[in-house]
């Protein structure tokens, strides 16, 4: 009921971090106050991710914290998992309500709702086809950067992946939307805004796409830096890149999903493309933008991943100029495709993997930077101070540390590498 405390805790992608955000302004809109996670609450909620088996554990852990702290606060889970498996989540103890992909935009109509007594665990979660129309979300936690949802959901099937399970199919908000949207962040004080979505190169409604929305994003004065969160290689085309290179505000900074460098093992993901696009888009990046920072997704261990097939990625990724990786062991998800294929690999062989992987993305990012070392680029001044420390990154993504300066806090300076 308003008046009551609520906390919020989000596991996962940028994506959900908007999400979390923009439904705690909701619910302080209702009524309620907001407090942090660490602190006494009367509801709790857990926006939940389910991209692995890991997070789906790390939910119990928190709903386990949570009872151990407050045994009788409520819990509310929401996200992903939630929708996947709203009846598992339900038999959990601790666990009060369960909201669906459509259902937690809700919320606070939900928790006024909730009544002052647990009854067991109630589930709103509706079937992923019915899941219509665009919710938009932004989040703004320091008031430097801001991950803003501008599309969601995905089309793709790709067969290891549960998130077209749980969040339907792709939609988008509309190029007129996100630019009032921006405007807001930029009177709120934010200077850089990362584009989020679950496939954001499919971006666009009534003939609108990606490229259009990043040529009037450019116009909105007060943001001094925009980034592409992610974007698969078929979608990025040879027009975005040109686009950014040119801009004054898009940073020279790509992530672009690989997820294998062996063409079988891209065939059995269902990927919609081959190495040898992904190495031509990278190829062009650089041909514009040489300074141009480019992270990976890459997965370990798919079913059928020979040592052949592995040898295949380790050394594709080796011989780019790329900048990190973000490296995922693959993890059984439940009506998925990929479940029931033939071939598992070992889990210790998965570790074995990710860690080779993991070294060689440590190397990469020390010779991305080694590169740029002596160099003076802009630097985004944003975090709070740790340690008597600040951190800040260059418009290439490199992290840099100097003494904490207050007066630095959200500025924009050229500084030394």
């Amino acid at each position: 009921m308003p008046g009551q405390k609520v906390a919020f805790h989000t596991l996962g992608c940028k994506l959900n971090y908007a999400e979390t955000s923009s439904l705690s302004r909701m619910v302080v809109q209702a009524g309620f106050s907001k407090v942090e996670f660490e602190e006494q609450a009367d509801v709790y909620v857990i926006n939940t991710c389910s991209v692995t088996d890991n997070a789906d554990k790390e939910c119990r852990y928190w709903v386990r914290k949570i009872q151990r702290r407050a045994p009788e606060a409520f819990v509310v889970i929401i996200g992903c998992y939630a929708q996947l498996k709203p009846e598992e989540i339900a038999t959990i103890d601790g666990v009060d309500l369960v909201l669906g992909a459509a259902e937690k935009f809700e919320l606070a109509r939900h928790l006024q709702e909730l009544g002052s007594s647990h009854t067991g665990a109630r589930i709103h979660a509706c079937a992923i086809d019915e899941v219509q129309g665009f919710h938009s979300s932004y989040s703004v936690a320091d008031r430097t950067r801001s991950f803003l949802k501008v599309q969601d959901g995905c089309n793709y099937n790709c067969s290891f992946c549960t998130i077209p399970l749980a969040r339907g199919k792709s939609r988008s908000d509309s190029i007129r939307n996100v630019l009032s949207e921006a405007e807001v962040l930029a009177s709120q004080g934010v200077r850089e805004i990362v584009l989020t979505g679950i496939n954001l190169g499919d971006f666009g409604q009534e003939g609108e796409d990606l490229l259009q929305l990043l040529q009037a994003l450019e116009q909105v004065e007060g943001i001094a830096r925009y980034r592409i969160s992610s974007i698969e290689p078929n979608l990025l085309r040879a027009e975005i890149i040109e686009f950014v290179a040119r801009s004054e505000k898009l940073m020279p900074h790509f992530h672009i999903p690989l997820q294998s460098g062996s063409n079988r093992i891209l065939g059995l993901m269902r990927r919609r493309y081959r190495r040898e696009l992904y190495a031509e888009k990278v190829a062009l990046i650089k041909a514009a933008m040489p300074h141009a920072a480019i992270g990976v997704d890459v997965i370990v261990g798919f079913p059928g991943e020979t040592e052949d097939d592995f040898r295949q990625t380790y050394e594709f990724l080796r011989d780019l100029p790329l900048s990190y990786f973000h490296v995922f062991t693959y993890s059984e998800r439940a009506d998925t495709l990929a479940a029931n294929m033939e071939g598992t690999v070992p889990i210790n062989t998965r570790h074995q993997r990710n860690k080779l992987l993991r070294n060689l993305s440590y190397k990469k990012t020390e010779a991305f930077t080694e590169l740029h070392r002596g160099e003076y680029r802009p630097v985004l001044w944003e975090k709070a101070p740790v340690a008597g420390m600040m951190e800040g990154y260059t418009d290439n993504y490199i992290r840099l540390r100097q003494p904490y300066d207050p007066h630095w806090t959200n500025t924009i300076r050229e500084w030394k590498i």
